[in-house]
């Protein structure tokens, strides 16, 4: 990416009053997605407590007491409060915004009654299908261009349908598989939104950038509570499934949008990496964790605490630390790929993703047998019990043992 002609960009953008206005549409979205989150939060912990809809420790839990599990309701009211309170400046994208609110609406009510009672896996992959298929055949929303990927370009109707609902699925289950520690999957959501959020922007689609920012907003609203010691809040799979909806509708539309890159100076020719790189963590730690399950002989969705958020708290790390560096990764991953992508086709660029994630699988690897060497190295393991005193991970530990 060359910087000056960025900059360039950016002032005369600053100069059209759409963009402008779109610009303050966005900022008001966010901020007001992120009032409602901090004002509601406590009264769906209020309620929780007193209907003792609390969320226990136990073996696989990385908390000690009793949690609330539905900030994810005060995500999707802070999102839709926030997003219809303004009229739409561009008429582009309206429909199909629509189309994800009345989608995410469906995972909404799947992941209250899974927070409640469980909910069949079956069905809830059944229901995700039927969400992702309302924006794809009422939307007319298909990743149909594969932008020469291992030498493949256009793809057939059916192949897309498939390839589409598979990247629904895919990515709404990685980010409610990445949700085990505090400010884990909404601080990825809310990097992975605002940067969706921001080339919506540049690009003049506003309804689009106006989700995305009223998303992130909602995020940021609900990790001060997530992180909070006091009033501690989870958002449950209410939370983790419509948001993985909503960054799999940002990505798919993103990588739409930009198959016009032969046109557009504003839009990228390897959109598909780019999506991948913005959402690096969740997707690496899925496949990873998939592959290993595999390789062990267990079934892909078998529960463990073999997930990167989890080897890191069993290294020492506490839940902010934890957290601090895969978001650090995936923020840093980011930029990097934005400044250095011009020049890398996009089969070296899935080519440079594929080592990168034997990097994610070797370090991984190491930081499982670093914590196999400490427990049965009693000098060794003194010292990690008094980090682990002092971060709170111990306390865990004689939780799940008793």
């Amino acid at each position: 990416m060359n910087v000056d002609l960025f900059i360039a960009y950016l002032q005369h953008k600053f100069q059209d009053e759409l963009f402008t206005l779109g610009l303050y549409q966005c900022i008001l979205s966010f901020l007001v997605a992120c009032f409602v989150a901090v004002v509601a939060i406590p009264v769906v912990i209020k309620i929780s407590e007193l209907k003792s809809l609390m969320e226990k420790p136990g073996a696989r839990r990385s908390h000690t007491t009793p949690t609330p599990t539905f900030g994810g309701i005060a995500i999707y009211a802070a999102t839709l409060i926030a997003y219809f309170l303004w009229p739409s400046i561009d008429q582009t994208d309206i429909y199909r915004t629509n189309l994800s609110v009345a989608g995410m609406t469906i995972l909404f009510f799947i992941g209250i009654k899974d927070d409640l009672v469980g909910i069949d896996p079956n069905k809830k992959i059944l229901f995700q299908v039927l969400a992702a298929m309302i924006l794809i055949f009422f939307g007319d929303l298909r990743v149909d261009y594969l932008y020469g990927i291992m030498g493949f370009h256009h793809i057939e109707q059916f192949i897309s349908i498939l390839l589409t609902c598979f990247i629904f699925i895919a990515l709404t289950n990685a980010i409610n598989l990445i949700d085990g520690i505090d400010g884990l999957a909404g601080g990825i959501a809310t990097i992975a939104s605002a940067t969706f959020g921001g080339w919506f922007l540049l690009t003049n689609h506003f309804t689009m950038a106006c989700l995305a920012f009223t998303l992130a907003g909602a995020l940021i609203g609900f990790l001060r509570f997530n992180f909070s010691k006091t009033s501690k809040i989870f958002m449950g799979n209410t939370g983790s499934l419509i948001i993985g909806f909503m960054l799999a509708f940002f990505a798919v539309r993103f990588v739409n949008l930009n198959a016009s890159f032969r046109y557009e100076p504003t839009a990228f020719f390897n959109a598909p990496i780019i999506a991948i790189v913005i959402l690096i963590i969740p997707i690496f730690d899925t496949l990873r964790v998939f592959l290993v399950r595999i390789l062990a002989g267990k079934s892909p969705f078998s529960a463990d605490r073999n997930h990167m958020h989890h080897i890191l708290l069993d290294n020492g790390l506490s839940h902010i630390q934890a957290t601090a560096v895969l978001c650090g990764i995936s923020l840093s991953n980011t930029v990097l790929f934005f400044l250095l992508h011009r020049n890398i086709t996009n089969t070296e660029s899935l080519l440079i993703l594929g080592g990168l994630f034997g990097l994610y699988m070797v370090v991984s690897f190491l930081l499982k047998m670093r914590i196999m060497y400490v427990s049965t190295h009693p000098r060794r393991r003194k010292a990690v019990l008094r980090r682990e005193l002092q971060s709170g991970v111990l306390g865990r530990r004689l939780v799940d043992y008793l």
